[in-house]
């Protein structure tokens, strides 16, 4: 459970640590799965409905930098994703009903990790009011040198970040964001990141020799409803569920506005869309 001064921190900062929620036994039984879902996987021979290689790297390499929806495919991380003091938790910040609605795995491979640019979760899956949260488990210890999650703090209670380029979503903040205001978010294997969906983040490249894995849930409260987006929104939903208390039988508008996402074309995931965009395709397609 959170402490009193680790919730206002929330509410004020847009995100909170919990150091050593999951024990070491824990995080290892996470990796061990992991690797069972990687096996044998090489740039040549991969699952691309669930699994994304690492760019630059020959038809051999190994190097994995997302597992899509674990939560969804593999049995063991659906029921991690129910854990009680995982759920008791996101209780305290939005609320006793609550949905589970995305999975990932991002990994940074030793000298190799991929950037990710800042943007804010929410503009990616708009719903009728911000009560999302981003849930970050960190696998391995994560610093400053290795990639750890960088944020703007108390930026989620200001005005949504500009996303677009000639009207097309970049996936990525296109405005100037002062790096002054950021800060690192570090921590021990096992620390848990309880981050709200509005909070600006990124991560740098991973350059050092240490992994850093981080396995990402999303969950939200239950009258926080998509907003329908053709093509997104059923593809989306398709992973979510009730995980506690009752469904909602209103939704809850607590946005007068929100930008909608007019994506560029089919895009896999985040790191697709910010590559595309830093080539310019995003905005020509």
């Amino acid at each position: 459970m959170l402490s009193l001064k680790q919730i206002a921190q929330y509410n004020e900062e847009g995100f909170t640590v919990a150091p050593d929620l999951l024990t070491r036994s824990e995080v290892e039984a996470v990796l061990a799965e992991i690797e069972s879902i990687k096996g044998g996987a090489t740039v040549a021979q991969h699952n691309a409905e669930r699994m994304e290689m690492e760019p630059n790297q020959g038809p051999e390499g190994k190097s994995v930098r997302r597992i899509y929806e674990p939560c969804t495919f593999y049995p063991w991380f659906r029921s991690f994703s129910e854990s009680e003091k995982i759920l008791d938790v996101l209780e305290q910040l939005v609320g006793p009903d609550l949905f589970f609605h995305l999975s990932k795995i991002n990994m940074k491979p030793p000298l190799l990790g991929s950037i990710v640019e800042w943007h804010q979760d929410l503009t990616y899956y708009p719903h009728t009011n911000s009560d999302c949260v981003t849930v970050l488990f960190y696998l391995h210890d994560a610093d400053s040198s290795n990639g750890c999650l960088q944020v703007i703090p108390g930026a989620h209670r200001k005005r949504v970040l500009d996303h677009t380029a000639q009207g097309l979503f970049q996936g990525k903040v296109t405005e100037a964001v002062d790096p002054s205001k950021a800060v690192f978010v570090e921590g021990k294997a096992g620390s848990v990141i309880f981050m709200h969906c509005l909070t600006p983040h990124s991560s740098a490249p991973n350059l050092s020799a240490k992994p850093r894995t981080t396995l990402i849930l999303g969950y939200r409260a239950a009258d926080a409803f998509p907003i329908y987006l053709k093509g997104k929104t059923e593809a989306q939903e398709s992973h979510s569920r009730l995980v506690r208390g009752r469904d909602a039988s209103e939704a809850r508008f607590a946005l007068t506005s929100f930008p909608m996402p007019r994506f560029p074309r089919g895009v896999k995931s985040l790191y697709e869309l910010q590559e595309l965009s830093r080539e310019g395709v995003a905005v020509r397609s």
